[in-house]
């Protein structure tokens, strides 16, 4: 018995000439088409295994010249208390350290794990990210897992992404060169019409590479929805990422296809966040919302490739049936790629578990750079130029943000240029809030290009805030202040905090040692000198996410008397010009308006 089912098995799984293909998945079950035998409790079946590459990229949004400051660095830990800083990431070095990763490797598949488009430097956003998906394409991306910043732009913009097309309102940028979409399938399985169920593309795909078929399958985190504009995601529901994972796993398997990948657009913390530490054996080293889903998620899907929280790390977390399970990230920007190693065994039609290894590789900027990514990186930095390289301010130093810290001198900044935008036009605003999320890379002193050190160029103006968002102007008493700042360290941020940067003049203390909202010291909050009022009225500038109540901040949607005013990457350049100029450059401003208890 076991010699006639292996001979059958022979003849449907080994290796075929054939290139590799792709096939898309539909949202109904698909029911057997393709079955396999797939034998694995068959006593005394032989391993025959082949090796499988999956590469693996996260968090790109863009970034296609290397990035710049803390965004374009990532850190190396020696292992004797000694860390080192090493720039890296760009597109036309990615596409180099990709392409020399799959040499000699027959069967390679290469993904990602969301946010690919949005929250863009100028070269990308100003073309609606156009000059992105034509660099994935570049790099023969095979498969793309959406995040939250997929739906920037609206989710019907997405699809356009997908399909090609010149954009509905702009049009095409240069004649005769119409864009033609991605050459690759976006992965959206717990993104579903809320009247249909349906998902809005194809939740999974499967890839044929050589008698090897992987089905991959992508979600974003179920909270998208709180961290988007809700006008580019009205009419969708997002589904839970477990049971999406396990319905589509459940469906692959039907067909067939017992080798899974879950591409997660949620990720984690690791204990060190150098790119190269190493992960406790049990998923120690890791915290955040990844833990839980890899622990929960059907023992079905074999790797999780993540996202979202920008972090490096490789970590073996237990799959509910007790077994190790690798779970990766690759950073953000470009800096890093991960790369997988398997065996994948043909007759069983599913990767063996634990033969899976996985890297994290810096982009190195010291190897040759693509020169097709090379040209394709000037022909739209040259479209942006006229715009890109205007100067626009003057700094004397770095001005940095780090999300990993309560306060920084460019969220200060960012919320001082809201403020004064909105006292322009209601002199009564006293408050300006901004989420530090909103804020996407620091603005350095050394100069980008050809513009001198110190000149901040509208690119670099734009790459702190793409967002165009709009300054609104909201009034809240002093009992719903409180009851925002009580929403940065619990509900859905207690978990992981997130600090709002606050204007000159407003002040409060955050005590660590506490948990939850107690780590609002309340009775510390002043406004201007003086304690805050809790049935006083105040006039409070939020960009038009927050007063969505987008973050976790619901408060913040309650707030009276709205008034709309100009975008804030506007407000942000025009503060910058009347504070700085070629004679009086800008320092950082202080960090201290929220005193931190440790």
């Amino acid at each position: 018995m076991v010699a006639a089912a292996l001979a059958g098995a022979l003849a449907l799984t080994l290796p075929a000439a054939a290139s590799p293909s792709t096939e898309a998945g539909q949202s109904r079950d698909a029911g057997t088409a393709g079955l396999g035998l797939g034998l694995p409790n068959l006593p005394g079946l032989p391993s025959i295994t082949v090796d499988l590459q999956v590469l693996a990229i996260n968090d790109l949004h863009g970034a296609l010249e290397p990035p710049t400051g803390s965004g374009g660095q990532v850190t190396h830990d020696h292992g004797d208390g000694h860390t080192e800083a090493i720039d890296a990431g760009g597109v036309e070095y990615l596409a180099t350290a990709l392409r020399e990763a799959r040499k000699g490797n027959s069967r390679s598949v290469t993904v990602a794990a969301g946010d690919m488009v949005g929250a863009t430097p100028l070269i990308s956003a100003l073309f609606h990210d156009e000059p992105t998906i034509e660099a994935l394409n570049a790099l023969k991306m095979d498969v793309v897992g959406v995040g939250n910043h997929e739906f920037d732009e609206g989710w019907q913009e997405l699809l356009r992404k997908q399909d090609g097309g010149c954009h509905p309102e702009d049009g095409c940028y240069v004649e005769d060169r119409e864009f033609e979409g991605a050459d690759f399938p976006f992965l959206a399985a717990n993104v579903v019409h809320e009247k249909t169920g349906k998902p809005i593309t194809a939740p999974y795909t499967i890839k044929r590479m050589k008698g090897a078929s992987v089905g991959f399958i992508g979600v974003t985190l179920q909270g998208t929805a709180d961290i988007v504009t809700q006008e580019g995601i009205q009419g969708l529901e997002f589904l839970d990422e477990v049971e999406t994972i396990d319905t589509y796993a459940k469906q692959l398997k039907k067909r067939g296809v017992n080798a899974v990948v879950a591409l997660i657009h949620e990720g984690g913390y690791p204990a060190n966040p150098a790119y190269n530490a190493d992960c406790d054996a049990d998923g120690g080293g890791l915290s955040g919302p990844i833990v839980e889903i890899a622990e929960k998620t059907t023992p079905m899907v074999d790797v999780m490739v993540t996202g979202h929280t920008h972090e490096a790390y490789v970590c073996s977390i237990p799959d509910p049936a007790g077994n190790d399970r690798l779970v990766t990230s690759g950073q953000s920007n470009g800096r890093l790629y991960t790369e997988l190693n398997m065996k994948y065994d043909l007759l069983r039609r599913d990767i063996v578990r634990t033969s899976v290894e996985g890297t994290n590789h810096v982009v190195h900027r010291d190897q040759p750079k693509a020169r097709d990514l090379t040209r394709l990186v000037d022909f739209w930095a040259e479209l942006a130029a006229p715009i890109a390289n205007e100067p626009v301010a003057w700094i004397s130093e770095d001005i940095w943000q780090d999300r990993t810290v309560p306060e920084t001198p460019l969220g200060n900044l960012v919320a001082d240029a809201q403020l004064a935008h909105a006292q322009g036009i209601d002199d009564s605003a006293e408050i300006a809030l901004m989420n530090p999320g909103g804020i996407r890379t620091d603005l350095v002193y050394a100069a980008s290009g050809d513009e001198g050190d110190g000149v901040v160029t509208y690119e670099e103006g734009f790459a702190v805030q793409p967002f165009t968002n709009y300054v609104h102007l909201v009034d809240l008493t002093g009992e719903q202040l409180v009851q925002v700042l009580r929403e940065q360290v619990s509900g859905p941020n207690e978990g992981s905090n997130k600090i709002l940067q606050p204007s000159e003049g407003f002040e409060w203390t955050l005590d660590l040692t506490r948990s939850g909202a107690d780590r609002v010291l309340t009775d510390s909050v002043t406004v201007g000198g003086e304690p805050l009022d809790t049935d006083r009225v105040y006039r409070v500038a939020v960009n038009s996410f927050l007063a969505g109540g987008g973050d976790g901040f619901p408060t913040l949607a309650e707030g009276a008397n709205p008034v709309v005013g100009g975008i804030d990457l506007d407000a942000l350049i025009d503060h910058l010009g009347e504070v700085s100029s070629p004679q009086a450059p800008l320092a950082a401003p202080a960090a201290d308006r929220i005193t931190v208890i440790r």
